[in-house]
């Protein structure tokens, strides 16, 4: 990867910046070889985890998401070549918007939610460190842990994710979030809204009483 600046390591790919690539800035995303697991099976593992995440991002694109624009894929060396998308991670600004503007933030997003769901997309990593914020779009990145399910169990689960960083990372504001977050969700979702919420509520009283245990 020569020539390219490392801006993120992970358990299962690695992120690279490539300011010039054909022109523009663009982000690589490599599977790594996993040294443990056999070779065949391990390249096999790798090669579908990237046909999935790039079929998943492209799924939650036609959905009307805002997601990275796919320049390339390449199965066999593991690659995904995104646009690099600029600008801060939600996650970092929350607390530096005025009330109003949060309150849209994640009405937006909480709509985007819903689109996702709705499309059959599971994002499976639902928190603000994976969107990116400018004033035009909110755009949702890193579908590695992302499926393609109607379950109204995967659904909760998602939305308990979300619900569970607003209370450790933006705690000061989580039901005023949470309550523009879920006015967005069911608007755009719509039937299943209801069921997918009470199921969250579920999921988060189950996990309470493992963590009692």
């Amino acid at each position: 990867m020569e020539g390219l600046k490392l801006i993120a390591k992970g358990a299962e790919a690695d992120l690279w910046l490539d300011p010039d690539w054909n022109g523009v800035g663009a982000l690589i995303k490599r599977r790594g070889e996993k040294r443990y697991r056999n070779p065949e099976l391990d390249a096999e593992i790798r090669r579908t985890r990237t046909l999935h995440e790039s079929s998943i991002i492209h799924r939650a694109k036609e959905a009307g998401v805002p997601t990275p624009l796919i320049y390339q894929v390449d199965p066999v060396g593991a690659t995904i070549v995104m646009e690099y998308v600029e600008g801060p991670k939600v996650r970092d600004i929350v607390e530096d918007l005025d009330p109003e503007e949060r309150r849209r933030l994640f009405t937006i997003i909480g709509e985007h939610a819903g689109r996702l769901h709705r499309a059959g997309v599971i994002h499976g990593d639902l928190t603000t460190s994976n969107m990116i914020y400018s004033p035009k779009r909110t755009v949702f990145v890193d579908f590695g842990l992302g499926e393609v399910s109607w379950e109204t169990e995967k659904r909760g689960v998602d939305l308990n994710l979300m619900y569970r960083m607003l209370t450790s990372t933006h705690f000061r504001h989580t039901e005023e979030l949470f309550e523009a977050f879920r006015a967005g969700y069911v608007s755009a979702l719509g039937e299943g809204a209801e069921d997918a919420l009470a199921r969250m509520e579920e999921v988060s009283r189950r996990g309470r009483y493992v963590e009692r245990e």
